[in-house]
């Protein structure tokens, strides 16, 4: 079903390269989706639309951790468009729990290391402080490690 993805898809994104690799993802610096050819059915076909999502929208950097997860967000609603026009079925509890990982991902990088109350991020990816215990803390920007918090 991947061929028949990308086929449907080309035309409107002429720009963008599809390589296959051994896990799916947009690199926005090279105009390139790449995707597990190893991978198939249902989830896979849906990784794919996700990351076309994200280039059809152009997605590029994120800014905050809610910034994040609204492009995701906006990657999966732009994912089931493309979904239901080309007539693939869309499982809306594997875009949650793709969702719930984002959500948990924030919930550890915005839990205060000093009192445990979780807190809203300052701005960009300067980092966080408690509005109970005043501790300030800051995360790595990267969504693909484990959520370190150094406090300053």
């Amino acid at each position: 079903m991947i061929n028949k993805i990308k086929k449907n898809i080309q035309s409107e994104l002429n720009d963008v390269v599809f390589v296959s690799s051994d896990k799916f993802y947009w690199a926005p610096e090279l105009k390139t989706i790449y995707y597990d050819k190893k991978s198939s059915g249902n989830k896979a076909d849906l990784a794919l639309l996700h990351e076309i999502g994200h280039a059809k929208l152009n997605h590029k950097s994120y800014s905050s951790d809610f910034n994040l997860i609204q492009m995701e967000v906006d990657a999966w609603e732009e994912a089931k468009n493309i979904a239901r026009k080309i007539g693939i079925k869309i499982d809306i509890n594997h875009i949650e729990d793709c969702l719930d990982s984002y959500r948990d991902w924030i919930a550890k990088r915005s839990e205060c290391p000093t009192c445990g109350i979780r807190n809203l991020q300052l701005s960009s990816l300067k980092g966080y402080s408690c509005y109970n215990c005043h501790s300030k803390w800051k995360v790595t920007p990267s969504r693909f490690c484990r959520p370190y918090r150094t406090t300053v």
